[in-house]
């Protein structure tokens, strides 16, 4: 359930768009309206492209999508209510049933408005509403309005990834001389990279270019003073305690889960992370779990995993390309597995998980390790709401906890904790 404005049995209220000059206030005011016009954008520039595979139908879909995408804007921009979804999806019904969930408490319907409801879950509904835009009008049903960016943002960072690639290949021809501690290095390093990926979040920078240009590696020793909270020793220390005793490390490693963020250079830095996990016999296997359709401008969808794969082992770069083989192997031979389930695209806290998505909830108790990747991830496992900076991370998962987990989050949204 969403909280209201108080505090209820010490869970403090969601933050929302109410307060005036907050980041969710300026987020509901500037930042989705500005996705929404670059969505419409997207649409109107590809009217050529619709005509030519669809006809006269392929631009009525057009003209029809972006009516409803532009009526959707002016909800937004005028504090309307948040309205049920009339499409034929499969999740239609959770989300109608969540909103029916929060309109009680509510008791009139009219206070369940954009600025008025909780941030998390408006900014999510404004992503389920695109594709509701879309799936009304067929030919466009598949059309990724987000796809321009994610590729771009993954072309304009080749000479960060041909690095990595490189450091990579250095990392894995010595894997077998290397020292405990020499690996500890390597996987703090990588860890490290992973995290500092997130900043390449293209709903945070309302669809603009924020793609690494400089070295991932070569960075780390001057972004290590903006990290907040580093427990990555304790995450060194899941993974080693998952090995079992009088045995290879390689042959029964455990399992790790990475909730995926970004498309682009974030997930690059995951996939890369990911290869030295196995190579390394940190783990046995890497589950991916990704969205089932477009979502936060540059979140993963299995498209863009499956294409991210591809374009690497297509690259002119020697390390680069055999990195890509590798993570094709991987995928060919069940070391590495992609997943997507609709309740990574629902409004839910993850707290809500073990009732509502029972399903995805037991896979994930499968995994020795579960990363969260990204501001929205962090969001979710801890409400989105005004908790004390001075309260611990466990607190705040509210009881959530399917395996020992980790976020990796470059700070956006303002909730953060003590620990985690």
């Amino acid at each position: 359930m969403m909280a209201a404005d108080q505090t209820v049995d010490g869970v403090p209220p969601s933050l929302s768009a109410k307060v005036v000059g907050s980041f969710a206030y300026l987020t509901i005011r500037d930042r989705l309206p500005t996705i929404l016009t670059k969505v419409i954008d997207t649409i109107h520039r590809n009217k050529n492209k619709f005509f030519e595979e669809y006809g006269k139908e392929g631009i009525e879909a057009e003209k029809q999508t972006i009516a409803l995408l532009s009526k959707l804007r002016n909800e937004l921009q005028t504090d309307k209510p948040v309205l049920e979804l009339t499409d034929g999806l499969q999740d239609r019904e959770p989300w109608n049933q969540y909103l029916q969930r929060h309109q009680r408490p509510q008791g009139d319907q009219e206070s369940v408005s954009w600025f008025k409801s909780p941030w998390l879950y408006v900014e999510c509904y404004m992503y389920r509403r695109i594709q509701e835009a879309l799936w009304l009008n067929p030919p466009m049903s598949d059309f990724d309005v987000f796809n321009e960016g994610k590729t771009q943002s993954f072309f304009e960072s080749q000479q960060a990834v041909m690095a990595l690639c490189t450091y990579l290949e250095g990392v894995n021809k010595n894997m077998e001389e290397l020292s405990k501690n020499q690996l500890l290095e390597h996987f703090n390093k990588l860890l490290k990279v992973s995290l500092w990926g997130n900043k390449c979040d293209l709903s945070i920078s309302a669809g603009q270019d924020n793609s690494q240009k400089n070295s991932p590696i070569e960075s780390l020793t001057s972004l290590q003073p903006f990290i907040l909270v580093d427990d990555s020793n304790m995450v060194w220390s899941t993974l080693i305690s998952a090995q079992r005793q009088g045995q290879s490390a390689k042959a029964t490693a455990g399992r790790v889960d990475i909730v995926l963020d970004n498309a682009g250079f974030e997930l690059v830095t995951d996939l890369v992370f990911a290869e030295f996990l196995v190579n390394s016999g940190l783990a046995r296997e890497v589950h991916f779990h990704g969205k089932s359709f477009p979502w936060f401008v540059s979140d993963v969808t299995a498209n863009d995993f499956q294409w991210t794969i591809r374009q690497t082992m297509a690259a002119n770069h020697k390390w680069m390309s055999k990195s890509g083989y590798q993570w094709q192997s991987y995928v060919k031979e069940g070391v590495w597995a992609y997943h997507d389930h609709p309740f990574w695209t629902q409004p839910h806290e993850f707290c809500d998980m073990a009732a509502d998505a029972p399903d995805l909830y037991a896979t994930l108790q499968g995994a020795d390790l579960v990363l969260f990747k990204g501001d929205l991830n962090y969001r979710k496992l801890t409400g989105d709401r005004e908790w004390d900076h001075t309260v611990g991370f466990d607190t705040a998962l509210q009881g959530f906890g399917p395996a020992p987990l980790c976020s990796l989050r470059t700070l956006k949204a303002n909730v953060q904790f003590e620990l985690g």
